[in-house]
Parts: C-alpha cells; structure tokens; sequence
C-alpha cells in the first residue's frame, strides 16, 4: 500500500506560524517544499516542487527559482543531505556542486541555514507513520512482532543513507550514519569476486554503497557481465531494471543480487543497532520491490547465525512518498526550534533564593 497523500507527522512543538523552506538535497534530484507548523501539531507542506541536479548550477539557483515561483519571501531553510557540514561546507561525494552555508545566506538574503543528514530527517519523518502507510516486506513478520526499541531508517539512492531512531524518555534521539561508507562485505563467492573484480579496478576501498545503492547497481550489473564474459550495454538503472522485467539472464541476476545485498546490509545494521523495525525509504527500491519476493532479500537478513531468531522478529517496511525528507527535515526544525525555546527558559528559582 502507497502511503496517503497526507501522513500523520507530528512535530510536537509550540512554534511561530512563519513558513520556512525545507529542502531534499540528493545527487539526482532535490526536492523543495514551503512549509509551516500544520494545525494539531502537523507539519504542513503548502507548495513542494522537485528538480533535476545536474540541471542548474548550484543549489542557490534551485532555491531562487522555487521561491520566486512561490511568490513569498523567506529567510530560513533547513536542508537535509547526505554528508556532513565540515566548517563553511558539506562534505558530500554524491552531489553535483558544493554547498556553501555562507554562500547560500549571501545570494539568498537569508537568516538562518541549517544542515541536517537526510536519513535523520527520514527517520524524523518516518517514526510517526502508521502500519497502514507502507508496504511490508518481512510477509509474516508483522508490528506484531516487534517490540519496542531503536528504529533503524535506510535507503538506497544516489548513496546509501542509514540512521537510527532511539527512544529517550518520552521523546527520541536520531542518530545519523555514513554506513554507505562502511567496507562492503560479500555473502558469497560470487560477490567476493565483485568485490576482487572492484580492488583490480582501483578500488582500495570498496564501500557498500559501490554496490548496494542507485549507481551502485550500474556498478553491479557491470561486474556481473564482465565476470560472465558479456558486455555490459547497460549504464541506467532503470535499463537494467527494465531488462531484468524482459528476462534478462544478466539484468536479472544483477537486480536479486542487489535485492539480497541490500538484505545483508539491513541485518548487519539491524544487529549493531539493535532496531526492533526497520523503514526502507523510498530510494531506487520502489523501482525493485516487485523482484524482492523472488530475492533472497529476506533470507539473507535473517542469515546472522545466532541472531537469527532476534532478526526474525523485526519487521521491514517500504516507504514510498517523495515529500518524505522535506517533512522529516521540516520535523526537525520545529523541533529544533521548541529544544531552543527551552533552553532560552530561565531555570526555576528555589523559594529560599
């Protein structure tokens, strides 16, 4: 099931009803949203549009296009991205252009620029969803059997973005991953010949996402072919995708192998993080989820020796809304903004003061 075109996201805070820009900023696409404080605590999105990276020349003219096509004038935006901010900049090898803080508030005219990671802004997005706003992967592994704990968020895009939810008190800390940076792990010989085949190209290090995200199934596909002895015709995605519908040999192996890689990965998280359930958003796998029953996706998650019957338990839903980040960075900002308020409150005085 497709989740509603309005999900129920909370952003439990007591804020302003100044709309502010939340953007989406990935290394295909970015999406941008006007947002305010929704009534009963929601966020509301009042315009959302998305763009193609490589179109324009930085992020700067994106967001002057969406705000002149908006006809307002705002001086904040929050923008979630893979990466992290190092000084002035984000530190990220999948987008097209540099992002500069003090650039953006420069050409912008704006106030306040703040950063997020994208999969923090998932999961920020992602905890208050109910059952019934996505696709279940785990058949027979239900919120039933789940119980209650951190929740891992992960997807495979441009990059591979993880981060996990943990409950603290009566509320919940987010914790952002780079794991699409983490060493790629073959489950079998023939993904220890990808990874060698990686190693003799160059490749001293082999990160996961080289393989288990957007561009990372062009890689697979390609490393398939030349350990089959075939050429590797195929350089998108999607034509491998579609090859793989069409049956072929090569373009289907490629999608189940990338099926049952993204599997592995998600026990591997699964176990160090101790998530209870986990959230796939959206990403290159709403193209896949048809193969994902034909896959080994599952049996290769659950496949941690003793800690299968922990795995068995954790239920794994698809989530498919392309708004996703922008509320979950959205989320975030109010939430940022009512911690700040809080901390501004003069501490209380003892009566004997």
């Amino acid at each position: 099931m497709r989740m509603s075109a309005a999900p129920r996201l909370t952003a439990a805070v007591n804020a302003s009803e100044g709309s502010f820009i939340a953007a989406d900023v990935g290394g295909t696409h970015t999406r941008v949203g006007l947002v305010r404080p929704g009534g009963d605590a929601t966020v509301a999105v009042l315009a959302h549009r998305k763009y193609v990276c490589a179109d324009y020349p930085g992020l700067a003219a994106i967001l002057a296009e969406f705000i002149a096509g908006n006809g307002v004038g705002v001086d904040r935006v929050v923008i979630a991205t893979a990466g992290v901010v190092l000084d002035d900049e984000v530190v990220n090898s999948n987008l097209p252009w540099r992002i500069s803080l003090s650039q953006l508030r420069s050409e912008l005219g704006l106030h306040e620029v703040l950063v997020i990671n994208d999969f923090q802004a998932n999961a920020n997005a992602a905890q208050c969803m109910a059952p019934a706003d996505s696709t279940l992967l785990t058949p027979g592994v239900g919120d039933s059997d789940a119980t209650a704990g951190p929740v891992l968020v992960i997807g495979p895009g441009t990059g591979l973005g993880a981060a996990v939810r943990i409950p603290h008190g009566n509320s919940t800390v987010v914790l952002p991953t780079e794991s699409g940076h983490t060493a790629f792990a073959p489950g079998n010989a023939r993904e220890a010949d990808m990874l060698r085949l990686a190693q003799q190209r160059g490749q001293t290090h082999v990160p996961t996402e080289y393989f288990v995200s957007g561009p990372g199934l062009v890689n697979l596909y390609s490393a398939l072919c030349t350990l089959s002895g075939a050429d590797a015709s195929l350089r998108a995605p999607a034509a491998i995708t579609d090859a793989a519908r069409r049956g072929e040999a090569i373009a289907r192996e490629a999608v189940l192998t990338f099926c049952a890689l993204l599997g592995s990965v998600i026990g591997d998280l699964t176990v160090i993080s101790g998530a209870k359930s986990v959230f796939i958003a959206g990403g290159i796998l709403p193209q896949l989820k048809d193969f994902v029953p034909d896959s080994q996706f599952h049996a290769r998650m659950l496949d941690k020796g003793v800690m299968r019957p922990v795995l068995e338990r954790v239920p794994v839903r698809l989530i498919e809304n392309e708004r996703l980040g922008v509320i979950g960075a959205a989320s975030w900002y109010l939430q940022h903004l009512a911690q700040t308020a809080a901390d501004a409150e003069p501490a209380p005085r003892h009566p004997m003061q």
